[in-house]
């Protein structure tokens, strides 16, 4: 069966970007409380008193809203209050709660669009951005963040430089269904030139996250930006999770989310399946395996299909194509050196930094997992499958 991007919510031009234009979205009026904490959030967060004014927020009827949103407003709707819940956890003293003016209409909301409670990848990143120049490239020098903290340029980069590199993804992702259809075929020409246009993705894809440095600060990023990005399991400051005030299904008890983190991006995994690059069981993997489930519904199944579909790896060593080998090792070597550069940026801007605070902890991860050791291991589980001409003419 071939795979249809639009079955998956990618595309071609922005791979799992969001397809809508953010920033034309319009909320019904109910939600112009919501819209305006967004708006104003860093100077909320400044005043020493943001929960005082995130409790005065009205408990929206969530249910007889859903009914008539569209996904473009489901997904600004999840951008706005996946910020204000985590500014209200994070952003004033110990957290241990969500009030049910938030925690409710929230909950429900996740629910709808099948994600957890807590501020996703999605909502972080692929949802939160616009275009500066409508007829322009979705790049750094044209794209704005909706959302944010404090602000401030570090942590735009930080963001901005994320979706420029999804959009880079698009042309690859777009390409893997007719490649594993010539698989298929034993269409070794048509194989030949999907691994160009993945090759060549890549190779624009790694020097966008090069740029990283350029206006994100290692020290600011770690006190500014990413103390409001953690979750609440695997977490020092929340051992139990924290409470949603009001939410039936929890029945008062605390409930533990992992954090939004740039391994919920589809890209890396969508490769790994698609190249069939194996990771052995560590901790690592295991916490990978869990975060599977806080990718949106669709994305997490182009990946499992792409996983169940390719041979790739068994073709190329097959085919005894030199040219294929070539850039079966070419795509392999770049995924190799994109978790090269994360685990570079993973030493200087976290486990280097000085822990300031139990929340913000320098040797776990903002998804609540140890990382320096298990991401070099995984970096070079990657490097390990490369192939050798010899090695496919025994195969």
């Amino acid at each position: 069966m071939t795979l249809s991007l639009q079955d998956y919510d990618i595309t071609a031009a922005r791979g799992f970007l969001t397809p809508h234009d953010m920033g034309a979205v319009d909320l019904p009026d109910v939600f112009a409380p919501i819209i305006e904490a967004g708006d104003n959030l860093s100077g909320l967060m400044t005043s020493g008193r943001l929960r005082h004014f995130l409790n005065m927020l009205p408990e929206i009827d969530m249910d007889a809203m859903l009914l008539n949103l569209d996904d473009a407003q489901l997904r600004i709707l999840m951008v706005r209050y996946s910020f204000i819940v985590q500014a209200y956890v994070w952003g004033e003293g110990k957290p241990k709660h969500l009030p049910r003016n938030l925690a409710v209409p929230y909950c429900k909301l996740a629910d709808k669009i099948g994600q957890f409670p807590l501020l996703p990848y999605t909502g972080y990143t692929l949802d939160n951005w616009v275009k500066i120049d409508p007829a322009g490239d979705v790049a750094l020098d044209n794209i704005a963040v909706i959302q944010n903290f404090f602000g401030g340029v570090d942590e735009n980069w930080f963001i901005m430089v994320h979706v420029e590199i999804e959009a880079k993804a698009g042309p690859a992702l777009a390409v893997i269904p007719p490649v594993l259809d010539a698989i298929k075929k034993d269409d070794a020409d048509g194989v030949i030139a999907g691994l160009k246009i993945i090759r060549d993705a890549w190779k624009a894809i790694n020097p966008v996250f090069d740029r990283m440095p350029e206006q994100c600060d290692p020290y600011v990023y770690y006190h500014r930006v990413r103390p409001y990005i953690h979750g609440w399991k695997g977490n020092p400051a929340t051992p139990d999770g924290i409470v949603y005030e009001g939410v039936d299904k929890y029945e008062g008890k605390p409930q533990a989310f992992r954090g939004q983190t740039g391994s919920q991006s589809s890209i890396v995994p969508t490769m790994d399946a698609f190249l069939q690059i194996e990771h052995e069981d560590d901790p690592l993997k295991e916490y990978l395996d869990e975060l599977h489930a806080y990718r949106p519904p669709r994305h997490r199944k182009f990946i499992e299909d792409v996983r169940e579909q390719s041979t790739l790896r068994e073709y190329v060593r097959k085919t005894m194509n030199a040219e294929m080998v070539g850039l079966y090792n070419e795509i392999v070597q770049s995924v190799h050196d994109f978790r090269t550069r994360h685990l570079e940026y993973a030493a200087s801007y976290i486990h280097k930094q000085a822990r300031d605070s139990a929340g913000n902890p320098v040797d776990i991860g903002t998804g609540g997992t140890p990382f320096m050791k298990y991401l070099k291991k995984h970096r070079d589980e990657s490097g390990q499958h490369l192939l050798t001409l010899d090695e496919a003419k025994t195969a």
